[in-house]
């Protein structure tokens, strides 16, 4: 029997967010580098140090930055029916989440600088026991999502 994903993708957008958030982390790792650097020429430590760190750091860049957030943008999806919220996302294991409308507490949305620029949300729906996101949606979607989420999760309760 063949398993079906979700169908709904979130915004392609959502790809560029994520390539500079890995840029501005990969900034601060740079930093780091180069302040162990100062400290091997002003200690006199062994250069192996600095180089190794600079190495690690070039291959976590190169991941944070273009290959990540590829997979990661290929494998998010998510799908709202009556009932329940599906979700599906991960990089090296794939995480299929179900959550029940009759457990949805509330929904918000909410937007960083970054995701401002770019017209886009994260859409966060809480239950009693956890926080569930579909991030990287777009604004109008967000909305939608939040109001029609809020809607089914009112139905549901009312239905029990």
């Amino acid at each position: 029997m063949e398993i079906r994903p979700p169908s709904r993708r979130i915004s392609q957008r959502g790809l560029k967010v994520w390539r500079i958030t890995g840029a501005l982390n990969s900034l601060a790792l740079w930093l780091v580098v180069a302040i162990a650097g100062g400290l091997t020429y002003f200690f006199d430590w062994p250069i192996w140090i600095t180089v190794s760190g600079a190495g690690l750091v070039f291959i976590i860049t190169i991941l944070s930055i273009f290959i990540i957030p590829s997979i990661r943008w290929k494998r998010w999806r998510y799908e709202v029916t009556e009932h329940e919220l599906e979700l599906q996302y991960g990089v090296f294991f794939i995480h299929r989440t179900l959550v029940p409308m009759v457990r949805v507490q509330h929904v918000d949305t909410s937007q960083g600088p970054i995701l401002k620029k770019y017209d886009l949300a994260t859409v966060s729906i809480s239950t009693a026991a956890t926080v569930h996101e579909i991030p990287a949606v777009d604004i109008h979607e967000a909305e939608e999502l939040r109001r029609s989420i809020s809607a089914l999760a009112r139905v549901a309760e009312d239905d029990v």
